[in-house]
């Protein structure tokens, strides 16, 4: 009897052959990377899922045109035993499984390679829902650095000692829990990478839009001029940029302070008002 081959670490799907690798998979290989490029490396069990929505669009212009830079390294290429196991049963009990620190080090360890240590020009962080708060202001700093290593977690989370081990910053989108990493990570590239210059092509527009300027943004109107019976604002039709300029502070003030109290207080405080001054608003 004929012996059966010996299992592979590739699969064959079609025409094309994927196989594990614990080196980086460059995104940018077809295309022309500019020195210096802002670079995302991103760690993950789904390196498929990438670059997804960010090769869309704007940033998926910039991305062919080298502005900036995408690598994904399978975290699964970095298991353990036969079947390249990343995870194991939480210590002390309970429901779920977490992802091992040997697995997540040498991964982490690949992803360090040729990148500084200063995290302030090369963040390290991990998508978790415990994590500070991610906003337009740490976005700005992102894209002020080289480059930056994300961290997809999955089931439970990940082994503690990772996070002290590397110093690891924890960023979350929000109050609520994904099942992954990975859209998240493609949600804070999208955030960081459209205010790397040039990206968006107009970048006036990054500075008048929610957040920057610690309101939310005022409302946009284009023609028709009537549509379904609603008019566009006349002072938008005027000509008169002054009076334009000061109807869409007080729009946005006014949306600020009835959607987003805390913002509002914020830049109150900022702007040495009293957020309960003016009733108008």
């Amino acid at each position: 009897m004929t012996k059966p081959p010996a299992p592979s670490l590739s699969r064959s799907h079609g025409t094309k052959s994927i196989s594990l690798s614990a080196q980086p998979q460059d995104l940018m290989a077809p295309r022309q990377r500019k020195r210096g490029a802002w670079t995302a490396k991103v760690i993950t069990l789904f390196p498929k899922a990438f670059p997804g929505v960010l090769g869309e669009s704007l940033t998926g212009k910039a991305l062919d045109d080298g502005l900036w830079a995408l690598e994904t390294l399978d975290l699964r290429s970095f298991g353990v035993g036969k079947h390249r196991n990343v995870d194991d049963t939480p210590a002390g009990g309970g429901a779920g499984m977490v992802l091992r620190p040997d697995v997540l080090g040498r991964a982490l360890g690949t992803a360090a390679t040729g990148t500084p240590e200063d995290r302030r020009k090369w963040p390290v962080v991990y998508l978790s829902p415990r994590g500070a708060p991610f906003t337009q202001a740490r976005a700005q700093a992102w894209s002020e650095a080289e480059g930056i290593t994300l961290l997809c977690g999955r089931f439970e989370g990940v082994d503690e000692r990772v996070i002290e081990e590397f110093g690891i910053e924890e960023v979350s989108l929000g109050d609520f829990v994904l099942t992954g990493g990975e859209i998240a990570a493609q949600a804070l590239i999208d955030a960081t990478v459209r205010l790397i210059p040039r990206v968006l092509g107009n970048q006036a527009s990054t500075e008048e839009e929610s957040f920057s300027t610690g309101l939310l943004e005022h409302p946009h109107y284009t023609r028709p001029a009537v549509w379904k019976g609603r008019e566009i604002p006349g002072i938008l039709l005027s000509g008169h940029h002054a009076k334009i300029t000061d109807w869409r502070r007080e729009m946005a003030e006014r949306l600020t302070k009835e959607r987003r109290p805390d913002l509002w207080r914020a830049y109150c405080e900022t702007h040495d008002m009293d957020p309960d001054g003016d009733q108008e608003l």
